[in-house]
């Protein structure tokens, strides 16, 4: 994937500036001449850490993927929390959120998104336990339980002009109003269990 050497400042530029650019253009309109400029350096010299525009994108989106999972931690028995912890997350980083979200475009079903896939199943496995444990009913299929939790936390971050263009007919249209809505969906579909934790995180 990459010539990693740590404290490598062109390299961290290099990441920084591709960061920026696929989450303003995605992977197809992302140009690599853009990135290397904007990280003060040369297309060449990109190259050398990484092969492709889609290696550099897999190896940006893996470490989003990672600062989500450390920002959110996964509670099987949390459901509700843990989505608004995702909520919050993306409410405050906008770029990230563009960034996952034209991968998920750009793709689905490809080779490339494979930097998601150990993320996904070690989350599974947390709800199956959760399941088993009798945290969570086990009816659902964990898989369907990710999928359901992820949309409802990520309904808000990329349409929020939404409770503008509603005119007034929204109640409360603050930002806590949407959070607390977030919450209270997923606490419907999957409510809080009186146990005590399963101690699972991600």
């Amino acid at each position: 994937m990459t010539s990693s050497t740590g404290g490598d400042s062109t390299r961290d530029r290099i990441v920084a500036a591709a960061r920026a650019e696929f989450s303003r253009h995605g992977i197809a309109g992302a140009r690599i001449d853009r990135i290397a400029k904007a990280a003060k350096t040369s297309k060449e010299r990109l190259y050398v850490y990484f092969r492709s525009k889609e290696a550099l994108y897999r190896f940006v989106a893996e470490q989003e993927m990672a600062a989500v999972a450390e920002a959110t931690r996964l509670d099987p028995t949390d459901l509700p929390e843990y989505a608004g912890r995702v909520h919050d997350y993306y409410l405050r980083h906008p770029d990230g959120f563009r960034l996952m979200h034209w991968g998920r475009l750009e793709f689905a079903g490809s080779a490339a998104d494979a930097a998601t896939g150990e993320t996904v199943r070690r989350k599974v496995e947390q709800l199956r336990k959760a399941q088993e444990a009798g945290y969570l009913d086990p009816a659902w299929e964990p898989i369907d339980i990710l999928v359901f939790v992820n949309q409802i936390a990520m309904a808000w971050p990329g349409q929020l002009d939404l409770v503008d263009a509603a005119d007034g007919q929204v109640r409360d249209p603050s930002l806590p109003a949407r959070r607390a809505a977030v919450v209270a969906a997923v606490q419907r579909l999957f409510p809080t269990t009186a146990h005590d934790t399963t101690g699972g995180t991600d």
